[in-house]
């Protein structure tokens, strides 16, 4: 693995801890100097993200975490569900003791983390639990496609989370997945976890307010974090 792929790799799961939101600005020296590389590879990741379309690679202007309009965030959650669907579908076919054994644990976790009531926490496993699916699929080719374009959605997957009561009702959906995977109910496992993946409605209003305010108490830092280095000057 390159060290280019690898820092692709850390800059993608800091946008996903929340420390880079959309539109934020990635400046090359500072993440030169975060990761303790030279600019070079830097760069390379940053082309690599570009491509993706995970950033936005501006003239002259640099590379920015890219900011989706509310109709292209529909259409990709519309293709998350189909793909999420058709990995569910598989794996109620396919589910093997191994990948049982996996999507359960998964669960599990997903239970002890609800049970702290802190939406990250609960993201992280969150995030294993529909991989676990995916591998179950048994398709590697949709399971590719699935985890990439999860990973591109996951700022906005992430901070849905933070909607009232969205944790419990997550996690009782994860609970009729699980239920009809285990089943080999091949169409009420993909309506299930398509139905889950949607965001629609007021979800997706909730979604973006809570998107908007994270990226308000961010703005709001730093500008505290520069007033404070103004006074010590």
């Amino acid at each position: 693995m390159s060290q280019a792929f690898k820092l692709k790799q850390a800059i993608e799961d800091a946008v996903i801890a929340g420390e880079f939101v959309p539109g934020d600005h990635l400046d090359e020296l500072s993440l030169a100097a975060r990761f303790g590389v030279s600019r070079t590879p830097i760069r390379e990741a940053l082309l690599q993200l570009g491509a993706e379309g995970f950033i936005e690679m501006r003239p002259r202007r640099g590379a920015m975490v890219s900011v989706l309009s509310a109709q292209r965030l529909v259409e990709m959650f519309e293709t998350m569900a189909e793909l999420e669907a058709a990995c569910g579908t598989l794996a109620a076919r396919r589910l093997t003791p191994e990948d049982d054994r996996l999507i359960e644990a998964a669960h599990l976790a997903c239970v002890d983390a609800a049970a702290t009531g802190d939406p990250e926490i609960y993201y992280g496993v969150n995030r294993g639990f529909h991989e676990a699916i995916y591998r179950a699929s048994r398709n590697a080719f949709l399971s590719e496609q699935a985890l990439t374009l999860h990973k591109r959605l996951s700022a906005y997957r992430r901070v849905q989370l933070r909607a009232r009561n969205r944790l419990g009702q997550s996690l009782a959906e994860h609970a009729g997945i699980v239920e009809a995977i285990r089943e080999g109910n091949e169409e009420l496992a993909a309506r299930r976890l398509r139905d889950h993946v949607l965001v629609q409605g007021e979800r997706f209003s909730d979604m973006m307010l809570n998107f908007a305010a994270a990226a308000e108490s961010r703005s709001h830092a730093s500008q505290r974090s520069v007033a404070v280095e103004i006074k010590r000057s």
